[in-house]
C-alpha cells in the first residue's frame, strides 16, 4: 500500500496563495483528492482527481483551487489562490483505489479510503 506524505502548508495573508504537494511512496492507480478539517468541525471533501484527469471541487473552493496529479512524480497537487481565512484548517491528502470520483468525498467523511497522509496545516491571516 502506497504512503501519502504532504508538504506546503504555511502561513499566508489573506489573498495570497499556496501550493500543497502530496508524494505517494510509489505509483497509485486511483482517485485521490484532498480535505480540510478544522477543530471542532467536520471534516470537508476540498478537491479529487480521478486517473482520468476528472476533478471534483467542494463549493467553497471552486474558481480559486486547482488540484493536479504528474503521475510520472508520483505527486498531487493542490494550488490555492485568492484564500480566505475560512480555509485555514489541517489539510489532508487521500487516495483510494476503488471508488469514483463521486463517491470519494462521502467515502473519505467516513474515514473509508484506503489510505491518508498525515497533513500539513495552513494559517491564513488578515
Amino acid at each position: 500500500q502506497v504512503q501519502l506524505a504532504e508538504s506546503g502548508g504555511g502561513s499566508v495573508q489573506a489573498g495570497g496563495s499556496l501550493r500543497l504537494s502530496c508524494l505517494t511512496s510509489g505509483k497509485f492507480s486511483g482517485t485521490m483528492g484532498w480535505f480540510r478539517q478544522t477543530p471542532g468541525k467536520e471534516r470537508e471533501g476540498v478537491a479529487a482527481v480521478d486517473n482520468d484527469g476528472a476533478t471534483l471541487y467542494g463549493d467553497s473552493v471552486k474558481g480559486r483551487f486547482t488540484i493536479s496529479r504528474d503521475n510520472a512524480k508520483n505527486v498531487l497537487y493542490l494550488q490555492m489562490n485568492r484564500l480566505k481565512l475560512e480555509d485555514a484548517a489541517m489539510y489532508y491528502c487521500a487516495a483510494d483505489r476503488l471508488s469514483d470520483l463521486w463517491s470519494f468525498f462521502p467515502y473519505g467523511l467516513r474515514n473509508a479510503l484506503d489510505v491518508w497522509g498525515q497533513g500539513t496545516l495552513v494559517t491564513v491571516s488578515s
